[in-house]
């Protein structure tokens, strides 16, 4: 006698039942996938969205696993809204230390652009070098990543004079949860329990929005 389930199902109809749900499932999700690609460019993309500032160029001013990781997780979005992971242009800062140790996120640049070496005040935290490789380059936006320029409220403010955006916090919201006695100041002025400090109860502090 054949081994059965307990339900009385043969093992091999049961498996092709599983294989064909399996089936299903994948085809409903490709549908599923097509249907949410309605966009061939990000321009059309910002248009059809209500939209004003088309993004297509993007510095990335950051090295390392913080710059892989954004253009990784950029060209899938980019292929999952558009059937394109090559919509988005990235331009990549290096130094001299980078391309010795051939640097994975340089081959995933559509530009490199070179900037000096050594401590991280001449290349990826200098707000002027990175403000003169976004214009003359000109990108449509900076991302600073984490760590280096990316809490310096001077970033945001001097790219905004340049029509550029800066994927991340503007420079009041950056300034005032960025720097300890500012957030705890703005903490205090919206009634937000807090610990004793020197300056605790200080009146006439004013934040910009």
């Amino acid at each position: 006698m054949s081994a059965e389930h307990a339900n009385g199902t043969p093992p091999g109809a049961f498996r092709k039942s599983i294989v064909s749900s399996e089936n299903s499932m994948e085809h409903l999700r490709k549908n599923s996938l097509e249907k949410k690609i309605r966009f061939t460019s990000p321009s059309e993309f910002v248009l059809q969205s209500g939209g004003t500032r088309v993004i297509e160029k993007i510095l990335i001013a950051n090295n390392g696993i913080a710059a892989v990781k954004c253009m990784r997780s950029l060209r899938k979005w980019a292929y999952a809204t558009f059937r394109n992971s090559e919509a988005l242009l990235f331009v990549c800062m290096a130094t001299p230390e980078d391309v010795q140790a051939n640097a994975e996120y340089i081959k995933m640049a559509n530009k490199t652009v070179m900037v000096p070496g050594g401590s991280n005040v001449n290349n990826y935290a200098n707000v002027e070098l990175i403000l003169q490789t976004a214009v003359t380059n000109e990108v449509d936006a900076v991302w600073a990543g984490w760590g280096h320029a990316s809490e310096n409220p001077q970033l945001p403010e001097a790219l905004s004079k340049h029509n550029i955006a800066f994927l991340g916090p503007n420079h009041y919201a950056m300034w005032a949860l960025g720097d300890k006695v500012a957030s705890t100041i703005l903490a205090e002025s919206a009634n937000v329990p807090t610990l004793p400090w020197s300056g605790s109860n200080r009146a006439g502090c004013q934040f910009m929005t």
